[in-house]
């Protein structure tokens, strides 16, 4: 059982963790594509992985990100020109797209996505990492989700 002191001052992150999802996506969808957005981070991003936990009985639990993950909302063509930021802010992403609800499988997901160029891409999801002020940039007209 881990008796360190827990500090008490409030933690204040210089980065930030966001997604951006299409004002008109579904319930499940917003859920379906949140989760798949954020999971590659913790695999590209090892800093945005906190330590693991433990409960008061000693017993294991996978480690978590190690900071919020604030979600934001815009139409079609907000995720389109903060997409456009992000890549020009060359800050860790992963999209989804469209297509993806027709899709079944790892493989599919990424050849339906390789097959559509850049800009072109149909945008249901965004999801980005990098220093707080450079992160509102690309979200700009976006709003925080309801």
């Amino acid at each position: 059982m881990n008796t360190e002191p827990i500090p008490t001052e409030p933690v204040r992150f210089d980065t930030k963790i966001a997604v951006l999802l299409r004002e008109d996506l579904e319930p499940w969808q917003r859920l379906n594509v949140t989760a798949f957005l954020v999971s590659g981070f913790g695999s590209q991003v090892p800093e945005v992985i906190g330590e693991p936990y433990e409960d008061a009985d000693g017993v294991g639990h996978l480690p978590m990100f190690r900071q919020p993950v604030l979600v934001f909302e815009g139409a079609k063509e907000t995720l389109k020109a903060a997409h456009g930021r992000a890549l020009s802010r060359a800050l860790p992403r992963a999209v989804f797209t469209s297509d993806l609800f027709a899709t079944g499988n790892d493989r599919d997901n990424r050849a339906a996505v390789r097959a559509v160029p850049t800009a072109e891409l149909d945008l249901v999801g965004l999801a980005v990492y990098g220093p707080r002020n450079g992160v509102d940039k690309v979200l700009k007209g976006a709003r925080m989700h309801p």
